[in-house]
C-alpha cells in the first residue's frame, strides 16, 4: 500500500463515526475495481475510478443492508450513496475464496450453494432489476463512448443468444434477491459457513444466474458443480434448473466480456482486461457450440 493510498483510507475513515478515532494499522485486502482495506475489526471499501459510470451506489447500499439482514453478508456500519465509501464489520477467521481455495477447502462448493439458497429464499427485495440483455445494451452504449473495439463476432453471438432470450421468456423464473457478480473473491469462508460480500451488481434476478456465474468464476468441474447444486436444492436439480444454470454460464461470459472492455478502456491497472474480455468471449462461444448446450436449452 502506497502512502497516498493510506492517506485516502484514513481520510475516508475520519467521516465514519465508528472508525474516525482508529489509528491502528491498515491492511490492503485487494479488489479488482475498488480498494479494500482492513482497519482493525472493520473493512473499508473505497470505489475505483470510473465505477460511477455503471454502479448505482444507493442501490448497492440498500442491497448490502438487506443481505446483512438475511444473514449472508457482514453488517454495514457506513454506506455513502454519493461517494460510494462503505464500511462493514470484519468476519473473523474467514478466508477470501479463489478457484484454488474452492478446490482445496473441503465442502466449500456446498457451503457456497447454501449461502446462495439462504439469500434467494430470504424474501429480501433489492432496488435494482438485473436484466441480462438490457445490461448488455447499456454496456454497449458505454463502450460506444470509448476508444475500444469489440471482439470479432460479438454481435453475431448476441444474435445467436436470441433463442436463449426467447426460451427464458417463455419459462420465466420467479425473481429473487441475487448477488449477480459471484466472483470467488466475493465469498469468504470460515470453514463452517460461507459469507458473501460486494453488492455492486446485485438485483432481482433468476436465481440460477448466481449458480451458473459462480461455477464459471470458480472453474468448477462436474463434481464441484453437482456438490453446489445438490446443497442448494437439497438433492439433485431438475433438468430445467440444471439447464438454466448452464445457459447462464455462457450468458455471464457474454455480459462480463463487455465489463472487461470497459475496465480496459478506463485503464484499470488491476489486470490485463483486454485479455480477460477475449478469454470470456471465447469461453462463451465454445460452450454455446457444444451439443450439450443445445440439450440444456431444450430442457429449459
Amino acid at each position: 500500500m502506497t502512502p497516498e493510498e493510506e492517506k485516502d483510507a484514513r481520510d475516508a475513515m475520519r467521516v465514519i463515526p465508528t472508525l474516525s478515532a482508529y489509528s491502528g494499522p491498515i491492511e490492503r485486502l485487494g479488489g479488482l475495481t475498488n480498494r479494500v482495506y482492513r482497519a482493525g475489526s472493520h473493512v473499508l471499501r473505497i470505489p475505483g475510478k470510473g465505477t460511477e459510470e455503471y454502479i448505482n451506489r444507493s442501490h448497492e447500499a440498500e442491497a448490502a443492508r438487506v443481505a446483512a439482514m438475511a444473514g449472508v453478508s457482514p453488517e454495514v456500519i457506513h454506506a455513502d450513496p454519493q461517494t460510494g465509501v462503505m464500511a462493514t464489520v470484519l468476519v473473523p477467521d474467514a478466508v477470501t475464496m479463489s478457484p484454488d481455495a474452492f478446490r482445496s477447502r473441503k465442502g466449500s462448493p456446498a457451503r457456497a450453494g447454501l449461502a446462495l439458497r439462504r439469500l434467494h429464499t430470504s424474501g429480501g427485495l433489492f432496488p435494482f432489476r438485473f436484466e441480462l440483455f438490457a445490461m448488455i445494451d447499456d454496456y454497449l452504449k458505454v463502450l460506444a463512448t470509448k476508444d475500444v473495439d469489440l471482439p470479432d463476432g460479438y454481435h453475431d453471438v448476441v444474435r445467436e443468444a436470441d433463442a436463449i432470450r426467447a426460451a427464458l421468456a417463455r419459462r420465466p423464473a420467479p425473481l429473487v434477491a441475487c448477488h449477480c457478480d459471484p466472483l470467488c473473491e466475493n465469498f469468504i469462508d470460515t470453514g463452517s459457513r460461507m459469507w458473501i460480500v460486494d453488492w455492486e451488481y446485485s438485483g432481482m434476478n433468476d436465481p440460477m444466474w448466481d449458480l451458473g456465474d459462480l461455477s464459471v468464476e470458480a472453474g468448477f468441474d462436474k463434481t464441484q458443480e453437482m456438490e453446489m447444486l445438490s446443497a442448494y436444492f437439497d438433492g439433485a436439480p431438475s433438468a430445467a434448473d440444471h439447464g438454466r444454470m448452464v445457459i447462464y454460464k455462457a450468458m455471464c461470459d457474454l455480459l462480463w466480456t463487455l465489463w472487461g472492455l470497459i475496465q480496459h478502456a478506463n485503464r484499470n491497472p488491476a489486470d490485463d482486461f483486454a485479455a480477460y474480455a477475449l478469454n470470456r468471449f471465447n469461453r462463451c462461444k465454445t460452450l454455446m457450440a457444444t451439443p450439450g448446450f443445445a440439450r440444456h436449452l431444450a430442457a429449459v
